[in-house]
């Protein structure tokens, strides 16, 4: 099981690491290890948020954000539910989801592209200093400092979860490597228990768009710049074989363009 192994290594966070003496707060680590070992245990999406907002309190003024599931198709905010599929902490900023809901549905954020993708946590200031957001990429960041939150740190779990925490203070150098471990052990187990809790949600495979073989060959030579003659004769296929499978894609991925199919293809990591 997941569990037990990463609560072992969670007891071992905060001694030394490499050639440093960098330390991490034993009352943190008893509390990350104490909220692992009960989580399981917790009946209501709110209890597992709670739990974890007290287990990390009083570090580096953190606060519980909140947790997501990502939905099967990026972007698609009609699947989205508040309650159900997002649980917001009780610390989050009054006006906050409301008005990142309704901006999120017109525009792009670069972070939850980010998050989607990512295999290990980081700090909203270090993903800003990584992406360079320009324009209207910036407003998620903006938004944030409109309501307080100066600083985040986004635990992605397994490309399924996102658990995030917020604060008032910049984190990139306030936050030591062995709290970030501990913080995305404990958020980790968060989000196992949500999915738990949430449950597997059937319906979700359904939306998954189901691509035949040559039309995912045909859009693994498109992501690589081949125009239709060129993947034609690389597939040995006629080109209007290929038009119609491009076709056929771009409806199943319901992108608006062939560049909009690829990117979506890629997205959902079709290509793997």
């Amino acid at each position: 099981m997941f569990l037990r192994p990463a609560r072992d290594q969670l007891s071992t966070l905060g001694r030394k690491q490499g050639g440093g003496t960098e330390l991490m707060s034993d009352g943190l680590r008893a509390n990350l290890i104490e909220y692992s070992g009960r989580v399981d245990a917790l009946g209501k999406p709110a209890d597992v948020l709670d739990a974890l907002h007290n287990a990390v309190l009083g570090c580096h003024k953190l606060h519980v954000l909140g947790a997501g599931r990502f939905p099967i198709r990026f972007g698609d905010w009609g699947s989205i539910k508040l309650g159900e599929t997002v649980f917001l902490h009780k610390t989050a900023p009054a006006g906050w989801w409301e008005e990142y809901s309704t901006l999120a549905q017109r525009g792009f954020d670069p972070g939850i592209m980010m998050a989607r993708v990512s295999l290990s946590p980081y700090t909203w200031s270090e993903s800003t200093r990584m992406l360079e957001p320009i324009g209207i990429d910036r407003w998620p960041y903006e938004l944030a400092l409109k309501y307080g939150m100066r600083d985040g740190f986004t635990c992605p779990v397994g490309g399924r979860w996102v658990v995030a925490f917020w604060s008032s203070l910049l984190l990139h150098k306030e936050l030591p490597s062995a709290s970030r471990a501990a913080l995305f052990m404990a958020a980790s187990f968060a989000a196992i228990r949500l999915e738990k809790l949430v449950g597997p949600k059937p319906g979700r495979i359904g939306e998954r768009a189901q691509l035949t073989p040559r039309e995912l060959a045909v859009l693994r030579w498109a992501s690589l710049g081949k125009q239709v003659r060129e993947i034609a004769e690389g597939l040995d296929l006629g080109a209007e074989s290929i038009r119609s499978h491009l076709k056929k894609a771009q409806e199943k991925l319901r992108a608006r363009n062939r560049t909009h199919a690829v990117a979506e293809a890629m997205r959902r990591q079709l290509f793997l």
